[in-house]
């Protein structure tokens, strides 16, 4: 009778009870957290880092216990849909990348400018239409990607980061380039592709150690004069624009090594422009016969 009631047990179990057992047996890390497992267990501790790591998870909100680890220094919670950043967020004051790129974040908190020690900060791929002026305050901020966001302007004491070196504004709505950029003598890399952009104003001069500069798919009508002085770039993307002439002392840009076709490549990005003639020509002929002709040309 036993053997035989179990046996229809076994044959009468539910769909859904076997279904909620395989999701229940599905534990993601903060799961185990909840479940009891010490926090810092799943710290991982580098060569030169203390990271934490809680990458496409389909998190909503940010696990509190998170702010209770305040030994991380590098935070990942990339590609999730998490909307809302806690003030909590500025407990992690040991924070040196912090990482929430790919989620659908519509604003930062204030709090943000307490994590004095971070360097990095990717918010790419999100939601933000501003950015707090606090994050003025972490001095120590070398890398910022705020691309594919919704972002017209930000805050003027952001001339306060010193440090930074790389700043990527591209694929949001920037009529300009912010004024407070040009005041950013060590920055080496500015990415301001697919904005609203219709000139680069002649302030770009200032940036002298600009090595990487991407403004392409905007509609920028002309080349300025004083983006020759900036002497040290290598490469200069102004694909997708709406240049017709060149600046005869484009040849001033002598780091510039070819004219590049591959997105990826060093040199003088300039195709899809509608230059006027011989431009044409001329690019196609390769940089040193476009330098040749505009040293001439100024010259005559």
């Amino acid at each position: 009778m036993g053997a035989k009631q179990s046996s229809d047990v076994s044959k009468n179990k539910d769909p859904k009870g076997i279904l909620l057992l395989k999701k229940r047996q599905k534990f993601s890390q903060w799961d185990d957290v909840l479940l009891g497992k010490d926090p810092r267990s799943l710290l991982k501790r580098g060569m030169r880092h203390i990271s934490f790591s809680l990458v496409t998870k389909g998190m909503t909100d940010i696990p509190e216990f998170l702010w209770g680890l305040s030994e991380i220094q590098k935070l990942n919670l990339s590609h999730n849909q998490l909307i809302v950043v806690p003030a909590e967020v500025g407990r992690l004051t040991r924070i040196v990348v912090l990482n929430l790129c790919g989620n659908r974040i519509k604003s930062l908190p204030k709090e943000i400018g307490l994590l004095r020690s971070m360097k990095v900060l990717f918010v790419n791929m999100n939601c933000l239409t501003e950015m707090p002026p606090e994050l003025s305050l972490c001095k120590s901020l070398e890398v910022l990607s705020l691309s594919h966001n919704y972002i017209s302007h930000l805050p003027s004491t952001y001339s306060e980061l010193s440090g930074l070196r790389k700043l990527n504004l591209s694929n949001n709505c920037f009529a300009h380039i912010p004024i407070f950029v040009f005041s950013l003598k060590g920055l080496d890399f500015l990415h301001v592709g697919s904005n609203r952009l219709e000139n680069i104003a002649e302030s770009i001069q200032s940036l002298v150690s600009l090595q990487i500069f991407i403004a392409e798919n905007n509609n920028i009508h002309s080349f300025p004069r004083s983006l020759c002085l900036v002497t040290t770039l290598e490469l200069l993307n102004l694909n997708n624009n709406d240049i017709q002439t060149l600046p005869d002392e484009l040849y001033l840009l002598s780091r510039l090594e070819r004219i590049a076709w591959n997105p990826m490549d060093k040199g003088l990005h300039i195709s899809h422009n509608p230059l006027s003639k011989p431009l044409p020509d001329l690019v196609e002929g390769g940089l040193d016969q476009l330098f040749s002709y505009l040293k001439d040309k100024k010259h005559s």
